[in-house]
């Protein structure tokens, strides 16, 4: 028998509503002890994996990836802009997808999609060290330049939200959005593919924006293939 936790439509559901205030407090917490326990650098941000050989070309002490913070890192923010657009977009979408899945299967998604945003950084990122590793072997200067940004951390729920945005547009691909600066409704289905796209655009450098794009793809990905499998071998529970 498929199984419908029923929440009313303007109550928080209690995953969305717990989420939102753990991040909040950490990022409270980030704002009143950064400075003294450097807590964004040293524990929460997901830091890069390096190739052995890059790191006698890093200055000592450099961070480089802790296992746990392939968790930690979605639960962190670099600004109050950075929280609100996340947390907005959580209490917007997750809101309903909870209601849809239920609790336990929407938290299983999100924390799941986060970690899939994590492991494509690190990989992307990873490939980029290696460039930069054999740039510094070469001693070619312009190499180091181009790909110093392979030493970059990342901050952020941004992935799992990503995932969050795919499973909607999944599930609900012709529900008219509307968008900031945008006066007319866009489907779902087409502002994802958009935002896809600007990600695959900022990933290859085009934009240049300081941002973990192939983070946000990895989430969407993730949040596709999960919401595909269950749409493939469990539909009635999806429902």
């Amino acid at each position: 028998m498929s199984r419908f936790d029923y929440y009313r439509p303007n109550a928080m559901p209690p995953v969305v509503k717990n989420l939102i205030i753990i991040n909040a407090i950490v990022f409270f917490a980030q704002l009143m002890l950064d400075s003294q326990y450097n807590i964004t650098d040293n524990f929460l941000t997901l830091a890069p994996l390096v190739p052995k050989g890059l790191l006698q070309y890093l200055p000592e002490g450099f961070r480089t990836f802790q296992p746990y913070q392939i968790a930690t890192h979605m639960f962190t923010h670099g600004n109050f802009g950075h929280i609100l657009f996340n947390m907005f977009s959580l209490w917007t979408f997750g809101k309903l997808l909870e209601t849809v899945w239920g609790p336990k299967r929407f938290l299983l998604f999100y924390l799941a999609c986060g970690v899939g945003a994590a492991l494509m950084h690190l990989a992307i990122q990873y490939y980029r060290c290696t460039e930069l590793l054999q740039a510094a072997q070469a001693n070619d200067m312009a190499g180091v330049e181009r790909y110093q940004g392979a030493l970059a951390g990342a901050v952020g729920a941004s992935g799992a939200i990503m995932g969050l945005f795919a499973a909607f547009a999944f599930l609900f691909p012709n529900t008219e959005l509307f968008i900031m600066f945008i006066p007319v409704p866009i489907k779902a289905k087409w502002v994802v593919l958009l935002m896809a796209a600007y990600d695959v655009l900022g990933g290859l450098g085009v934009t240049n924006d300081n941002i973990a794009h192939f983070a946000h793809l990895g989430g969407a990905l993730t949040g596709f293939i999960i919401v595909l499998f269950w749409q493939k071998t469990n539909r009635r529970q999806l429902y």
